[in-house]
């Protein structure tokens, strides 16, 4: 066996991995890890400017790819650092893997100050993720990689964590490699279940599905299930682009509110289910059908008619076998949806136009393959649910955890793991500024990445908040801004002024044939109007499910 360090032990099993980009800050306690990255080939290192850009970064990598998005960190503040994206991946079902240094292995849990020494680190980090371990030898490096991997992809992807002590990165021992494990072990699923389900939607006279992340790699499965059903599928943010925007099929969010209300059949495929159960409701009338490769989540909220335990391709696959037994003759529904779909986009112009405006230019420009990443905004919220996307994996979001700041790291991420794609990304003027130094990192590695600013230089949910709700009480939703263009070209980055909606498109398409990165700012002079009146929809069923 041959002889390395516990760092050169890591990043090999990395490797075996097909891990081939990894984010981070280089450290006291990590210096050996950062040299033996150096030494590895094939092997690219993007070093961040903040513990939590480099966190997101693996977000966003994961996010859009599918594969492991991999950072490193030095123990205790950059542990710390990096949590609030640790948070977002494990809201987003993202497979992030953390990479902490440690304290020397004899001062752990001694308390005698070492440098970035915390209490209880790995009991800390184990609270938000699926799972975490700390590699206490060169030789346990393989094995533990090999768990890291498995409890990242096994029962739905979640962020998990590693720590390896500082002195054991510079030990050396002989170590054994071995052999990737086997990563997915898919749980076996109750046919009669299948069964049950298919005798619900086939009787069905007014089935709809919902969709989250949990169907991002089962499109053609669903929407065999979705034609034969005549179903439309609403997808709030996650499951974007799942069924393309261009099927009449496809529901946004507000479609989605009308449907509920009539529907008599809901399957529900790897999501929450918490807008609707929670705002919308659910009587005797609707059944519910739900699909979850987590036993948690198929009961959590309210319990369903049917719930099935399952991979989403494999079940969907299974159900479309029973559809044939069960299914109803079914005429084509798309002209109703196509009238539906008509009358909400009319609504959502005559009350949220100015947003519609800007990301309907975006969606001209940015072609059907390139990926959008949203932020905690206005135009973002919007694109919740006026956005449309064509693929899986190109809409990229916060989710529930709405941390802000997150856009700009993340996308960044995105654009890495997507070379050839283009990437844009809008952020407020607040948001942005949370991860304002990832410019130097976005220059200093020419990362194709396009982001429009809107800046009304203040909080603008805030203010609107405290207008609304404390008769214009305002106390710290007002910001003072640089004028960001001209910050862009600071750090000789592209950067572009645009008033208009007509101005971004010829900017974004600018921006589109250089290669780097660039910065849009769009100067927003009125309030735009409120997004929520298509996101908070009163309850159109008659019990509210808690």
């Amino acid at each position: 066996m041959p002889r390395m360090t516990g760092a050169e032990a890591i990043v090999k099993s990395l490797r075996g991995y097909d891990v081939d980009t990894i984010f981070g800050l280089p450290g006291g306690q990590l210096d050996h890890l950062f040299d033996a990255m150096f030494k590895e080939d094939g092997l690219r290192v993007i070093h961040t400017r903040h513990e939590q850009g480099a966190a997101y970064m693996a977000y966003g990598y994961a996010k859009s790819t599918g594969r492991t998005g991999v950072y490193t960190v030095v123990p205790g503040p950059g542990l710390l650092n990096s949590t609030a994206a640790l948070c977002t991946a494990w809201s987003n079902n993202a497979p992030v893997l953390c990479l902490s240094g440690q304290v020397p292995s004899r001062s752990i849990g001694r308390g005698y100050g070492e440098l970035h020494e915390i209490n209880d680190q790995l009991g800390l980090i184990r609270h938000i993720t699926k799972w975490a371990e700390r590699i206490e030898s060169p030789s346990a490096a393989p094995v533990l990689i090999a768990e890291a991997m498995r409890h990242l992809t096994e029962a739905g992807p979640r962020p998990v964590a590693l720590e390896m002590p500082m002195d054991v990165m510079g030990a050396e021992a002989e170590v054994d490699l071995g052999e990737c494990g086997v990563l997915v072990e898919t749980p076996d699923f109750d046919p009669d279940l299948i069964e049950h389900a298919a005798a619900i939607l086939g009787s069905a006279q007014r089935p709809m599905i919902v969709i989250g992340a949990g169907a991002a790699d089962a499109g053609s499965e669903l929407l065999a299930v979705a034609e034969a059903l005549q179903a439309p599928v609403m997808a709030k943010r996650n499951g974007k682009g799942v069924i393309s925007a261009g099927h009449y099929l496809n529901a946004n969010l507000p479609m989605g509110h009308v449907l509920w209300g009539e529907a008599d059949a809901v399957l529900a495929v790897g999501t929450r289910l918490k807008m609707p159960l929670t705002q919308w409701g659910k009587d005797d009338d609707l059944a519910l059908i739900r699909v979850d490769i987590r036993a948690d989540e198929v009961n959590r909220i309210c319990e369903p008619e049917v719930g099935i335990v399952g991979d989403a391709a494999e079940v969907l696959t299974a159900l479309h076998a029973r559809l044939e037994k069960h299914n109803r003759q079914r005429a084509s529904r798309e002209d109703e949806l196509t009238t539906l779909a008509r009358t909400v986009l009319k609504s959502m112009h005559e009350h949220v136009g100015p947003q519609l405006s800007y990301l309907d230019t975006i969606r001209q420009v940015l072609p059907d393959d390139g990926v959008f990443v949203d932020e905690v905004t206005q135009v973002g919220f919007v694109a919740w649910y006026g956005f449309p996307v064509y693929k899986p994996r190109q809409y990229i979001t916060a989710g529930y955890q709405g941390t802000l700041g997150y856009g700009y790291a993340t996308a960044l991420g995105v654009a890495v793991g997507n070379p050839g794609k283009k990437v844009v990304q809008v952020s407020g003027d607040g948001g942005f500024m949370y991860n304002v130094q990832e410019l130097a990192t976005a220059a200093q590695n020419g990362i194709d990445l396009v982001t429009i600013i809107f800046n009304d230089n203040t909080f603008a949910n805030v203010q609107r908040q405290q207008d609304e709700w404390f008769e214009g009480r305002r106390i710290c939703s007002d910001l003072h801004n640089p004028d960001f263009a001209k910050l862009a070209e600071l750090f000789g980055i592209a950067g572009y002024r645009a008033d208009t909606p007509a101005e971004v498109g010829v900017a974004l398409e600018k921006a589109f044939s250089q290669s780097g990165p660039a910065i849009i700012e769009v100067p927003v002079g009125e309030r735009m109007p409120s997004p929520w009146k298509f996101i908070i929809m009163e309850q159109n069923r008659k019990a509210i499910c808690s």
